[in-house]
């Protein structure tokens, strides 16, 4: 049942209460190393926990009473052991991506958070004055701040392989020469494509501050001769022409409808007859009541990238389409507990 048509009751006010607090002892377990620990140790009894991660006997207890309330670790007898939620993603290999969206959280979005309810009354980013610099976006100003720039690229390294998987599924890229990928950040979805197509060459638009970063993955994975760089600011600049696809990926989460609208429009344009654009990112239902952590993300979007940006409803990012021009509007829901989804609509000649 959707958490929308459950009663509140007084857990779940006390969690949502006391959210801050209960994110803390995830983020502690996380940075103290905890759960590795019972990880690689098996289950532990309080002293040895504590006397292997360093803490004092109140740190401890208050630690394992936060982890074992909150479901994080359970206790069998006098022995510590994580939940099996935990082990079951570490076997699937997201475990890692959780740490990285927890570090996110944590020096990120968290401080800018706390003006989130400026950023509603004044319906811009006001929390991005915690975030020394001019620039009227986030991420422009992450060049002043180089740790925060690299927790936030692992972030969305991570945010993305959750269900990238998908692009490749859902695709079909067969026939497609040139792809364009606006926002590409670490190309991580463009190496994904380049890899799983071999006669696709892509084409990653980033700012010219992050272009360096991209360029350094890119030459990882071996695949300068078909995945290249573009520095370009999307808004003031044309987009290359002659393109197959153009994919907006975690992109159109970030700006105002008029904006993404303008962002479909400069894409349609580069389009070839027949190319489709594809827009891969989280997405809420079109009836406003989830999923939940479409609206917990939000608080995000709403508070610190840029003045306007939301996980909008699938509805939303038709209707940007529709005005730019695009048809054959068809939408691919994403299976996990993630709200990605995928809108590929076409350029009718």
């Amino acid at each position: 049942m959707p958490l929308s048509e459950t009663p509140l009751d007084t857990d779940r006010l006390s969690l949502i209460l006391f959210g801050a607090a209960a994110f803390q002892y995830l983020n502690a377990a996380c940075e103290l190393g905890l759960l590795e620990l019972l990880h690689e140790h098996g289950p532990l009894p309080a002293e040895e926990i504590r006397a292997r991660l360093g803490l004092a006997e109140r740190a401890a207890d208050i630690l394992l009473l936060g982890c074992t309330t909150l479901g994080l670790t359970v206790k069998d007898g006098t022995r510590y052991r994580r939940a099996e939620l935990i082990d079951a993603l570490d076997r699937d290999g997201a475990w890692q991506k959780i740490k990285d969206t927890v570090a996110f959280e944590q020096h990120i979005a968290y401080p800018g958070q706390a003006d989130f309810t400026e950023s509603l009354r004044t319906n811009t980013n006001a929390g991005l004055r915690r975030i020394a610099g001019t620039h009227p976006d986030l991420y422009h100003r992450f060049s002043d701040h180089p740790s925060l720039e690299a927790v936030f690229y692992r972030y969305m390294r991570s945010w993305s392989e959750l269900a990238n998987a998908h692009l490749v599924d859902a695709l079909d890229l067969s026939r497609a020469e040139q792809l364009l990928d606006c926002g590409g950040g670490d190309a991580v979805n463009a190496v994904l494509l380049a890899r799983a197509h071999p006669q696709l060459h892509v084409t990653v638009l980033e700012i010219p501050a992050s272009a360096p970063l991209t360029e350094a993955r890119i030459a990882e994975a071996a695949l300068g001769d078909r995945v290249t760089v573009a520095p370009c600011d999307m808004f003031s600049e044309d987009f290359p022409a002659g393109m197959d696809v153009v994919l907006f990926a975690h992109q159109l989460v970030i700006w105002t409808p008029e904006e993404n609208t303008a962002l479909l429009r400069k894409a349609r344009t580069a389009l070839r007859p027949g190319g489709r654009v594809v827009i891969f990112n989280s997405m809420s239902h079109d009836n406003g009541d989830g999923p939940l952590v479409a609206a917990l993300d939000s608080v995000y979007f709403a508070a610190l990238p840029a003045e306007g940006g939301m996980i909008y409803p699938w509805r939303l990012h038709e209707k940007c389409l529709r005005e730019a021009g695009f048809g054959a509007i068809r939408r691919i829901p994403v299976p996990g507990w993630t709200p990605h989804g995928i809108i590929v609509a076409t350029k009718e000649p």
